[in-house]
């Protein structure tokens, strides 16, 4: 018997359909004979919503209060899902950080996990019950609920993993796993069958969404690997461990600079920085009139800056002469 970590991001759960879908993909495990733990993320829009409503109380709520309010849409999430499980004839129990419990330090908003507790889980797994755990959240040694920052369902989900020493923790997502870059604005995106770690971590920090670098930093340092695919029948997944493809070039992403009108548009892969890349995209940028304000170079990266305006054009531009030189090398 296995025991699988399985994480629903929040559109993943957005609403009833795509709830009970996610509770087939969770039935389906668990009569493979496998173990259960699911950690999910609030639905949809939920903590938004939770944190506009804070604002038309007061403009700079307690932080203890917020975590406490922001909480809530991670326990709808488990307790939804639980009630989708009893409907398909699946044994299931939802928990809250507190009640596993999870451990964190004391700050509220960006807490850091600090323990984890066995005993609870491991009863409800030997009677042989899914265990829906409330991701992104905490509780300090007051008593107090926190939350674990943005992507910090990811953070709950690796860290359980290292815990229950899972044989396998998957990240459901919308998409279908790891691409070289996004494929809802690049049409020559292609599906990473294996990322390593240090080159998904680069690729988090420099603004690619489909996993929070602290997650990934996490899951390197515990040894976890990470599988990330989408809910969609069919839908190949990623793999993220020690050791990559073997690839020079891993992928292109964004991130906009703060107070700036600037956008980075980042290649990252072990070929990088080089002289030749670098003119390269400059040349393509240049030729699709898009002005290139700066460059700046590390280990394994490569940036280029760009008007913010222009940063889906240029994330493409960028992506295509890279990946198209390499596969004409």
């Amino acid at each position: 018997m296995s025991l699988y970590v399985q994480k629903f991001g929040g559109s993943s759960v957005a609403n009833a359909e795509k709830m009970l879908h996610a509770a087939h993909i969770i039935k389906d495990t668990y009569e493979a004979d496998n173990d259960v733990i699911v950690v999910l993320s609030a639905q949809g829009d939920t903590t938004d919503r939770l944190l506009s409503a804070s604002r038309e109380i007061c403009e700079e709520p307690s932080l203890r209060e917020l975590d406490a309010l922001l909480s809530t849409g991670e326990q709808a999430s488990v307790s939804l899902c639980a009630m989708a499980l009893h409907t398909l004839g699946v044994p299931a129990v939802s928990l809250c950080a507190w009640q596993v419990p999870i451990l964190t330090d004391g700050e509220y908003g960006g807490a850091e996990i600090s323990a984890v507790g066995r005993e609870r889980v491991e009863h409800e797994l030997h009677e042989r019950r899914v265990v829906l755990i409330a991701g992104f959240q905490g509780v300090n040694e007051n008593g107090d609920v926190t939350t674990l920052g943005r992507g910090g369902s990811d953070l709950s989900a690796v860290a359980l993993s290292a815990a229950f020493h899972a044989d396998r923790c998957q990240i459901y997502t919308d998409v279908a796993g790891i691409y070289t870059t996004d494929p809802r604005i690049c049409p020559k995106a292609r599906r990473l069958e294996r990322i390593s770690y240090d080159d998904m971590l680069l690729l988090s920090q420099k603004g690619a969404q489909v996993l929070h670098d602290k997650s990934v930093a996490l899951a390197r340092r515990c040894g976890v690997m990470l599988e990330v695919r989408s809910c969609e029948e069919g839908s190949g997944g990623s793999f993220v461990a020690a050791r990559g493809s073997g690839d020079a070039l891993t992928g292109v992403t964004k991130k906009f600079c703060e107070r700036s009108v600037l956008a980075g548009v980042t290649a990252v892969g072990q070929s990088l920085p080089g002289a030749e890349a670098e003119r390269a995209c400059i040349e393509a940028l240049e030729r699709q009139g898009i002005t290139v304000y700066g460059v700046e170079e590390g280990e394994a990266y490569l940036t280029v800056f760009v008007h913010r305006d222009n940063a889906d054009e240029a994330l493409c531009t960028v992506h295509d002469v890279l990946f198209e030189s390499r596969t004409a090398s």
